[in-house]
């Protein structure tokens, strides 16, 4: 989430929303989510490689809101995802339980915190 403070006229909050949302367009988008499967393949914890090598992403437009989102296939044979068996925890056939392991959101954080940063500073340039 972005939060915005600014002393003045509305008019140039507008402008300067205005600058950062087309600072943004498709190509500019793809960039980002080829970072975030790169980050998030070296983060995924590694047994056999095959999670780590799943990621992908696609990019949606609705309602002029753009999103990026992250999806690994490797699916295990009841249909759940072992990306998010390995970020959660998940229990076992013999009655134990393996913890999840937090590696979806750090491998995420400097990637969106790039792309807020270059929204900015393209913004800048065209206010």
């Amino acid at each position: 989430m972005i939060t915005i403070k600014m002393k003045g006229s509305p008019k140039h909050m507008r402008n300067a929303l205005e600058a950062v949302k087309s600072a943004f367009n498709v190509s500019k988008l793809d960039k980002y989510g080829q970072m975030g499967v790169a980050a998030l393949a070296l983060a995924t914890p590694y047994d056999t490689g095959e999670t780590a090598m799943s990621w992908s992403y696609e990019i949606s437009f609705e309602n002029n809101i753009a999103t990026i989102e992250f999806k690994n296939s490797n699916i295990t044979s009841q249909g759940t995802p072992v990306a998010i068996l390995l970020q959660y925890g998940h229990a076992t056939g013999g009655g134990g339980y393996v913890e999840g392991i937090d590696y979806i959101n750090p491998a995420l954080r400097p990637v969106f915190e790039r792309m807020a940063n270059d929204a900015w500073m393209e913004a800048r340039v065209k206010i």
